[in-house]
């Protein structure tokens, strides 16, 4: 894993895509780098007790795409950088860990939003305080309770080059 911090990259030789929130995202021809940065958004703060690191949250990014490759298309190619072109393989430090290659196509511009329960150990202290990784939690959060499954599909916001 990289351990060095990258808030931002500069790769002169490669043409800039766009520049998000928390990723950075290159032009490579009829495929995109998307580059997972240490720039921090308001869902990685909430999530810090999930995401460790932008290494954690791209793995698990790679390990889905992966795990449905068979059941479904998507614009995965790899997150393995002995895998990427040539031209790229310069950039393996900054690279490492926070990247993957995938298909150029067209977004879909829907976001969305689904809550799920999943098992929470401590489910007790959580109960009692209400309260998960410090941050304040639903009623009732550290039980099975049955909360109604909620998926909403959103218009996704268009980000401009300096978020």
């Amino acid at each position: 894993m990289n351990s060095e911090t990258l808030l931002k990259t500069d790769f002169k030789d490669l043409k800039l895509y766009k520049r998000g929130k928390v990723r950075d995202v290159y032009d490579i021809g009829d495929k995109l780098l998307v580059i997972s940065t240490d720039r921090i958004s308001a869902l990685m703060l909430s999530w810090a007790a999930v995401y460790p690191s932008k290494e954690g949250a791209n793995g698990l990014s790679s390990f889905w795409f992966d795990f449905i490759k068979g059941i479904t298309p998507h614009h995965f190619i790899a997150s393995d950088i002995s895998q990427y072109p040539k031209e790229l393989q310069k950039y393996k430090s900054q690279l490492a860990g926070r990247s993957m290659l995938v298909v150029k196509t067209k977004p879909l511009p829907v976001e969305c939003v689904v809550r799920v329960i999943f098992p929470v150990r401590g489910g007790r202290s959580i109960r009692k305080s209400n309260r998960y990784a410090g941050y304040g939690c639903l009623p009732g959060c550290g039980s099975r309770i049955n909360y109604p499954r909620l998926s909403l599909p959103l218009p996704q916001r268009q980000m401009s080059d300096t978020t």
